[in-house]
């Protein structure tokens, strides 16, 4: 069997094949400097030496794994912090929706209608909603504190020396430091001074 020749090929020129080394020479690198990037020392012909070319990697190398170990730290926090900000978030949004029913219950209380197996259920849903962390407060006697009462009404009294709770009319809830709602009361302030 004959070969036969293409004839866009021109003839005696052979097919080569070139084999090249494409890394740079020792020493040389192709990335930009960053900075604190240290020379490493050169030898009188011009040539840097391996050993101080080794320091000066596994010094860049060391940094390199500093940096990635602390951020990776940093965002471990993040992560854990946001975490339990959202789950804080959701369980005072559920809670805030129950105070209503936690108003009725009250409401049913004063009446005495809180009996048998009702009072069991009341019961069981406050301790489940103690362990969640709600928690009421505000008491007849207790300093008037703008942030956590709503003042209803206002009353002078010669009883008082400051602005003081007579009655609760509502209480207020809080879960750790969120006030979810404050308490309603009645208060009482000290005579005016002429």
């Amino acid at each position: 069997m004959t070969r036969r020749s293409d004839p866009d090929r021109p003839v005696g020129h052979p097919l080569s094949i070139v084999r090249g080394n494409p890394r740079p020479a020792s020493g040389t690198s192709l990335e930009p400097r960053r900075r604190g990037d240290v020379e490493p020392a050169r030898r009188a012909d011009g040539t840097a030496d391996e050993a101080d070319l080794l320091r000066t990697r596994l010094r860049e190398c060391t940094a390199d794994l500093q940096r990635v170990t602390s951020e990776y730290d940093n965002y471990r926090k993040r992560v854990r912090r946001d975490r339990r900000s959202v789950g804080e978030a959701a369980v005072a949004n559920v809670l805030t929706g129950l105070l209503p029913v936690l108003d009725a219950i009250d409401e049913a209380r004063r009446q005495g209608d809180v009996t048998g197996g009702f009072q069991r259920v009341v019961e069981v849903l406050e301790t489940e909603l103690a362990a969640l962390g709600l928690r009421s407060f505000g008491t007849a006697g207790d300093l008037f504190d703008p942030v956590l009462h709503e003042a209803v009404s206002c009353t002078r009294s010669a009883h008082v020396h400051r602005p003081t709770c007579t009655a609760i009319l509502r209480p207020g809830y809080r879960v750790g430091d969120r006030l979810l709602r404050p308490a309603q009361a009645e208060i009482a302030e000290p005579p005016a001074r002429r």
